[in-house]
């Protein structure tokens, strides 16, 4: 019996190390840039593309496998000297505007940019008409606070 908890604890610590080291594959293997501005302007590329498995983490963060190929194609483009306006474009065209953290402001993306804005002022809104109600209500200063059944 108490082989089988050891070789239970023992496969437990395995899995728990194995979870643990995942984010180490999302480090890039690649050599660094040759130029510190080209290495610079692919760390920000890499933050600034949305992973499109994982959905909630940059290229940079990303172990998925698709983020793996993106952040190797933006390489190759940085490598050959396109503009980051560039790079973006190929891959919005290539992937749409989610593909992007920060999406152009154009007529598909404007309610995208402009929805905060307009749940602040529907929330603020509805504030200021209920603090307007409220304070019309009539006011009964000889009410007692609890009454005697309580």
């Amino acid at each position: 019996m108490s082989r089988r908890i050891a070789a239970a604890q023992r496969l437990a610590m395995a899995m728990l190390l194995i979870l643990l080291s995942i984010e180490a594959f999302a480090i890039d293997p690649q050599q660094s840039f040759s130029n510190p501005a080209d290495q610079q302007r692919y760390k920000m590329l890499t933050s600034e593309i949305r992973c499109l498995v994982c959905q909630n983490e940059t290229i940079a963060d990303s172990t998925a496998l698709l983020a793996n190929d993106l952040r190797r194609e933006v390489r190759r483009m940085v490598e050959e000297g396109m503009s980051d306006a560039e790079i973006k474009d190929f891959l919005v065209s290539r992937y749409g505007d989610f593909v992007l953290y920060r999406p152009q402001f154009k007529s598909t993306t404007a309610l995208l940019w402009l929805a905060p804005l307009l749940l602040l002022l529907i929330g603020g809104s509805t504030f200021a008409v209920v603090l307007i109600r409220r304070s019309r209500l009539p006011k009964d200063v000889d009410a007692p606070l609890m009454s005697d059944d309580q």
